[in-house]
């Protein structure tokens, strides 16, 4: 049975004839009973909508002269858990008071309180923004929607935000993580004189559409570019938390996670100090440099191993800031 709340705000959708808030309110009764595991009740409401088209987002085209429908994002099960990270604890503190709100959300909503629902990632690339979704999306028990730009962004006027709603649209009935990765493509700040009226009004649509999800959807971003980033979206995430390089301790505890999934010892403390500065995504690749090493010449001394990975990684960086210049 769907929550009375939701019961009363249909009646009166249907009384005054507000199709909007009518065709929102159906879609959350349908989230809720798919989360019941009602299928036969969610799927006939959700053939129900279709049918009448209030908003099918999949009666309308979106481009394309065959009419079809692009895939607006890849949808896939989450693997990753949140004790596979490691997290400062502050980072730790944060994420799990904000999946707590989402298990528990009916009793907020009894004290007339909404869960939190919007999490902004920043951070320099390689530490672990993604994972940290996706792991959220695990620990909620939802799918993980991951969104393609390259299906909605369009190259006509108009078209990309027609997509956004539409994207939107189709994401609002169920409950599910939506993420956004490198959301700086997409909400860019709108005051930037070097872009067009079309990014303008795509990054207006956007706002709107998140400002209208409700709380049951789960919109995750992630930026490693924070400045470019309109100043709207910031007052529309009530979470942002930074990701930033992983300090000593961090890598000590990361590298003891690694012996522990491969049973290859590779002095995680010894190597710590000498490892500073990396990122999380540097530390595996040096790490499973080590590891194959390791196996494949286990005749040659471990320190000498780890010297060689810290060599080549050094080399890689001066080579990488010479391209820069």
């Amino acid at each position: 049975m769907a929550r009375s709340d939701l019961l009363v705000t249909l009646v009166r959708a249907g009384l005054k004839g507000e199709q909007d808030l009518f065709r929102r309110t159906v879609e959350a009764v349908i989230a809720e009973e798919n989360s019941k595991q009602h299928r036969v009740l969610a799927n006939e409401l959700s053939d129900q909508l279709k049918s009448a088209s209030v908003t099918s987002i999949n009666s309308r085209a979106v481009g394309g002269s065959n009419g079809s429908s692009p895939q607006l994002f890849y949808d896939r099960s989450p693997l990753k858990e949140l004790s596979d990270l490691v997290l400062s604890e502050a980072v730790r503190k944060v994420v799990c008071e904000f999946i707590e709100e989402q298990h528990r959300a009916d009793l907020l909503r009894s004290y007339n309180l909404e869960p939190r629902n919007r999490l902004l990632l920043i951070g320099p690339p390689g530490n672990g923004k993604t994972s940290l979704a996706e792991a959220c999306a695990n620990a909620l028990a939802v799918p993980f929607l991951t969104v393609r730009y390259d299906a909605l962004i369009g190259s006509y006027l108009g078209e990309t935000a027609v997509r956004v709603r539409q994207l939107f649209d189709l994401v609002r009935k169920q409950r599910c993580v939506l993420f956004f990765d490198e959301f700086d493509a997409i909400a860019k700040e709108r005051g930037d004189i070097h872009e067009t009226g079309e990014i303008k009004r795509v990054v207006s649509s956007l706002l709107l559409e998140i400002d209208r999800l409700p709380s049951y959807v789960t919109v995750l971003t992630a930026t490693n570019h924070a400045e470019l980033l309109d100043r709207a979206v910031w007052r529309r995430f009530q979470i942002k938390l930074y990701l930033g390089r992983p300090d000593k301790r961090q890598i000590v505890d990361w590298l003891g996670q690694f012996e522990g999934r491969t049973s290859i010892r590779i002095g995680s403390k010894g190597i710590a100090e000498r490892l500073e500065g990396v990122s999380f995504s540097e530390l595996e690749d040096i790490a499973l440099d080590v590891a194959r090493r390791s196996v494949l010449s286990p005749d040659v001394r471990k320190d000498k191993i780890v010297a060689g990975a810290l060599r080549y990684w050094a080399e890689s960086v001066r080579g990488r800031q010479r391209s820069m210049k």
